[in-house]
């Protein structure tokens, strides 16, 4: 699942998204926070291709956002491998992540 913060409102573009369309809508959309989760250990991999991508495109223009990753099969020490900012490891703790980053 991937979704967006844009203005405070959640963009949700669902499931297995490629990487190109993520980073589209974040370039598209100026978003400020990206969230993304994994349920099964196969769609970790696509994360990690997905950030990596995200970084570099973002880079090429001279922007940043913040990525914060969840789900079942990951934990905190992935999410910081596969270059994530945050580690949700529940709803409650991505609203928290989202107040962070918003200031709020």
């Amino acid at each position: 699942m991937t979704r967006f913060v844009c203005n405070r409102t959640v963009i949700d573009l669902g499931k297995n998204v490629p990487a190109e369309k993520v980073v589209e809508t974040v370039l598209e959309k100026d978003i400020q926070l990206v969230g993304l989760s994994a349920l099964m250990t196969t769609t970790v991999a696509n994360m990690e291709d997905t950030i990596k991508l995200l970084r570099e495109k973002l880079g090429q223009v001279g922007k940043t956002c913040k990525i914060m990753v969840g789900g079942a099969v990951l934990t905190e020490d992935y999410a910081s491998q596969i270059g994530a900012d945050y580690y949700a490891k529940d709803a409650m703790v991505s609203v928290s992540i989202a107040k962070e980053v918003f200031g709020k």
